[in-house]
């Protein structure tokens, strides 16, 4: 078995590896570069099958629903087959609904926990993650006699910890190459403790909430459904009441994670912003609305459970916001990657920071795994050749793990060294 790179061995985000045996060829993501802007074109992998057709390419696996991973899938222009968890596809395809994405693939198969799936001479075996993305796998996949383990992107510190545990004591064995993530990986060599985890951030906002006066603005992914559950537990053990927008409600139902918050539950209110209530109109679905029941609420009330409540936050919700409520001096709990508001994509909500004078806090776990943890698995599976990718510190592995072989992007190898 042959594998290249095209995007990730030197960055983070846009992965894609490919796969070749007895002729045939597999994809492992297909993501969107993340320094690409909105709207901008981004020219797919040089594989053969994504633009024409190719019976030799079997299909994409996709680990999980970040756009890094699959957000180029909209780009192939021939009908190759897809294969993704059966949550993250519906969560991939309700999102689209909303204008977050652009899913309209369906999946030709499911990934299970530890259920392997053939795909031509590939036998594929999804290992579920701990990962901000819901959801989320990481792949062994075996071929011509050889294993090459994939990991995605996973973390040891999220709600779903055990998973990560469960990998570490049930490892598979003889794993030829361990192609593994390295976000925390720094290119200057330094390398940081275990960080803040999921608990964490729940008792920060838990102790936030507490001790806030008035209306607090939570700023976090709704498809983060780890993070939407810690801050609602937060909000009911001090008697605050969450309001969230139709968007993250769907995400929160779809989810199957059993913690999450839903119509009817107390301490938890959905509202549906103006432009919602258009694409609801447009399409007909009012299906969406009709079922919130009591957990619908309007500007009106909103206005007067402020003074007790957390409001999520982002970029398209903030005009309804500021006009349904007033948010004067309101703290704003920034619970993602503190790049996102310091960098471009910032500056709305930095210009709203300056205009209500919001007080800033940041409450976050990442979504990666600390460079403690990525020792720990390479320690566990034991694989006769690491890999780097989805990192900036490919260099840096040699003085972390053992047997490490840089790759460049492009570049066909074969996994048994």
């Amino acid at each position: 078995m042959k594998a290249r790179i095209h995007r990730g061995a030197r960055q983070i985000g846009g992965s894609c590896i490919e796969l070749e045996s007895q002729g045939k060829r597999l994809l492992l993501d297909l993501g969107r570069p993340l320094e690409a802007e909105r709207g901008e074109v981004v020219q797919l992998p040089l594989v053969e099958g994504l633009r024409d057709p190719d019976a030799n390419l079997l299909g994409i696996v996709l680990s999980h629903p970040h756009q890094d991973h699959w957000g180029q899938i909209p780009d192939v222009e021939s009908d190759v087959p897809v294969y993704v968890g059966a949550i993250a596809g519906e969560i991939l395809r309700q999102a689209a609904f909303f204008g977050a994405g652009s899913w309209s693939v369906r999946p030709a198969g499911q990934l299970r926990h530890r259920e392997p799936l053939q795909i031509g001479p590939f036998r594929v075996t999804p290992f579920a993650a701990d990962h901000s993305a819901t959801d989320a796998y990481s792949l062994l996949v075996e071929a011509d006699d050889q294993r090459l383990f994939y990991t995605g992107d996973f973390r040891g510190h999220g709600r779903h910890h055990a998973r990560f545990d469960e990998l570490l004591q049930k490892p598979p064995r003889d794993v030829d190459a361990l192609l593994m993530e390295g976000t925390h990986v720094r290119a200057d060599g330094t390398v940081q403790p275990r960080g803040v985890s999921e608990r964490d951030v729940r008792h920060l906002f838990e102790d936030t909430l507490r001790y806030s006066e008035g209306p607090v603005l939570a700023a976090f992914s709704a498809q983060n459904l780890d993070r939407l559950c810690g801050v609602y537990e937060a909000c009911v053990a001090v008697g605050r009441t969450l309001i969230v927008d139709l968007y993250a409600a769907t995400m929160a139902m779809v989810s199957g994670e059993r913690d999450a918050p839903v119509p009817g539950s107390p301490s938890y209110r959905i509202w549906v912003p103006q432009s919602q209530r258009v694409r609801v109109k447009r399409a007909a679905a009012f299906e969406r609305v009709n079922g919130l029941g009591k957990a619908r609420i309007y500007a009106e009330e909103m206005a007067t459970l402020a003074p007790t409540a957390v409001f999520l936050y982002r970029d398209g919700l903030a005009d309804d916001l500021t006009r349904a409520v007033s948010l004067q001096r309101a703290p704003l709990v920034w619970s993602l990657w503190r790049g996102y508001l310091d960098g471009e994509h910032g500056s709305k909500t930095r210009a709203l920071i300056r205009q209500h004078d919001w007080q800033v806090l940041h409450h976050h776990a990442s979504g990666h795994a600390s460079v403690p943890d990525l020792q720990a698995l390479a320690a566990a599976l034991q694989p006769k050749s690491v890999v780097p990718i989805h990192t900036f510190g490919f260099g840096n592995y040699i003085n972390l793990f053992n047997n490490v072989t840089v790759r460049a992007d492009g570049e066909w190898w074969e996994v048994r060294p």
